[in-house]
């Protein structure tokens, strides 16, 4: 008998998502995740690219500057930051920002800096006779920044900047807290929906938005791995 009530009780938690439209919501909400994921993301590898490229300047200044940044943005919490953003830059300015808005602007400014330190580490990786190659065979400074270095960095990045994306989608679930309906928050909203005739709604409704996670962030993962054995096979290592 307890068995038949567990699954009878699980058997009814799973019912609430296709009560209604619940299943739809939910799919609204993480499309809502995604695009605020993949807009970061977009401005996070761009102006990553360029900030490690800043932080390999032999100016002491600027890469003062970068490291002071980056260590910034790695020991504030992103959580911290979301509020910063949504709520701080409102009252101290007086600017209207939207939750999505300020979503953006944090995981852009967090990811920027992370990428940086990856452009800058694969920057700095190249080994220097590449660089006297060029010289050798006549390539001006900026012909052999951009026909050498740039393309065994960019093919270093490649595998690292996955395994960021797939972070960066995963943070996206602390929008919540600047009241983004995305997919925990429609989550959220339909077990306090369901909390007097369904209480064990929660059950289903996290493991779907886990499972919703999982099919985004697991194929990106294992292109990541994909990649890196594949270059690891080519190098010869």
């Amino acid at each position: 008998m307890p068995n038949t009530e567990m699954f009878d009780s699980i058997s009814l938690s799973f019912s609430v998502l296709f009560k209604g439209k619940n299943f739809v919501r939910l799919l609204a909400g993480l499309g809502v995740t995604i695009k605020i994921a993949l807009v970061s993301i977009l401005f996070s590898l761009l102006l990553g690219f360029l900030f490690g490229m800043l932080m390999t300047r032999k100016n002491r200044c600027i890469r003062f500057l970068s490291r002071v940044y980056l260590e910034f943005m790695r020991i504030m919490p992103q959580m911290v930051l979301l509020f910063i953003a949504y709520y701080g830059i409102t009252h101290a300015f007086g600017i209207s920002i939207s939750g999505e808005a300020a979503s953006v602007l944090v995981f852009t400014m967090w990811g920027m800096a992370e990428m940086g330190d990856l452009v800058r580490g694969a920057l700095q990786s190249i080994p220097r006779h590449q660089y006297e190659s060029g010289r050798a065979i006549g390539l001006t400074e900026r012909q052999i920044f951009f026909y050498i270095i740039i393309p065994q960095t960019v093919r270093r990045l490649v595998p690292l900047s996955m395994n960021l994306i797939t972070r960066m989608i995963k943070t996206t679930s602390l929008i919540v807290f600047v009241g983004v309906i995305e997919v925990v928050k429609v989550g959220q909203q339909i077990i306090e929906a369901n909390r007097l005739t369904i209480p064990s709604a929660s059950i289903a409704v996290y493991a779907l938005i886990f499972f919703m996670y999982f099919i985004v962030c697991w194929p990106l993962s294992l292109l990541a791995d994909k990649i890196e054995k594949r270059q690891k096979k080519t190098s010869g290592e």
